[in-house]
């Protein structure tokens, strides 16, 4: 696929272009992304090099992943990067990160529904997955204001820096978002109580 661009009121999301390397580079040395995100930790200039030069473009091209540049619509610096990354059969997972001085205006949350909507509308996608590691509140309460419900915590459900860790994990259907599926989607009866 072709990268395109989204918009919402406030933001503009992009493709990342070589010329991001220094504020991906910037932004990457909040101790908090290093710590909560799977980016490499200590995160060097040619970790952005690679991501903005290799991993985003390859990305596109193999439609295994849509990572997108967040930036306000009239211009500006770099605000976050969001990602779509393929579960196959129509299942995305999304991932996220937001430079530290723009937390709190609720631009992530934005950011999120605009790539959750275009996943359902663009990509046929029936179930889009969102994971963070237990203790990370702040991506889960982006991830709980955007819609998606909270399922559980998976053991050992992601690695970083050469680590297991438990993750809690989510998912938004095409429904939460009054859309149709290209699916049908019957959900589990609702149990009776049990007789003491």
């Amino acid at each position: 696929m072709d990268p395109i661009i989204l918009t919402t009121d406030r933001l503009r999301l992009r493709t990342f272009v070589p010329e991001d390397a220094d504020a991906v580079y910037a932004v990457c040395q909040d101790p908090a992304i290093q710590r909560w995100t799977t980016v490499p930790s200590p995160y060097k200039r040619e970790d952005a090099e690679f991501f903005v030069q290799r991993l985003v473009p390859d990305g596109w091209r193999e439609d295994t992943e849509y990572t997108f540049a967040a930036e306000p619509v009239e211009g500006g610096p770099l605000l976050a990067s969001v990602g779509l990354s393929s579960r196959g059969a129509g299942v995305w997972e999304v991932g996220y990160w937001l430079a530290e001085e723009h937390r709190g205006a609720g631009h992530m949350t934005e950011i999120v529904r605009a790539v959750a909507h275009w996943a359902f509308t663009g990509l046929g996608c029936v179930r889009l997955i969102w994971r963070a590691e237990v203790g990370n509140a702040d991506s889960r309460a982006v991830a709980e204001r955007v819609g998606f419900v909270v399922e559980g915590v998976q053991r050992a459900g992601l690695a970083n820096n050469g680590t297991l860790r438990d993750s809690w994990v989510g998912a938004l259907l095409p429904s939460d978002f009054g859309l149709p599926s290209p699916l049908p989607y019957l959900p589990a009866p609702e149990r009776p109580a049990e007789a003491v």
